[in-house]
C-alpha cells in the first residue's frame, strides 16, 4: 500500500508522517508513506493507492477529489485534531477505512 500525504509545504506533514509510520503494525509491513506538496499531486498521483490531504489544504478537497476520482484513488482530509495532535493511530485507522470502502 502506498499512501500519499498532500500538504502545502511539507514541514508539519513530515512530522505527522513519522507518527503514522510509528503506528504501523505487522499488517502494515511493506506499506510506504510519503509527503508531497499539493502542486505536485497531478504528476505523482499514479504512484499511490490512497491520498490524504493535510487540513491546511482541506479547502481544495472538491477540486482534488475530481482528479482522484478519475484516477480511481480514495482521497480524504485528515481530521484537524488528529493532525494537530500527531495521532498516528487515528490517522492510520482513517487510512484503513478509506481502503476498505
Amino acid at each position: 500500500m502506498r499512501i500519499l500525504l498532500v500538504c502545502a509545504a511539507g514541514m508539519s506533514t513530515s512530522l505527522v508522517m513519522k507518527k503514522i509510520v510509528k503506528a504501523f503494525g505487522p499488517e502494515e509491513q511493506g506499506w510506504e508513506i510519503k509527503a508531497e506538496p499539493v502542486d505536485s499531486l497531478e504528476t505523482v498521483i499514479d504512484n499511490y493507492d490512497v491520498i490524504l490531504l493535510g487540513p491546511q489544504i482541506g479547502y481544495k478537497k472538491a477540486q482534488l477529489a475530481e482528479l482522484a476520482s478519475i484516477k480511481n484513488k480514495p482521497l480524504d482530509v485528515i481530521n484537524p485534531m488528529d493532525y494537530g495532535m500527531g495521532n498516528g493511530e487515528k490517522i492510520l485507522a482513517q487510512i484503513k477505512t478509506m481502503i476498505n470502502k
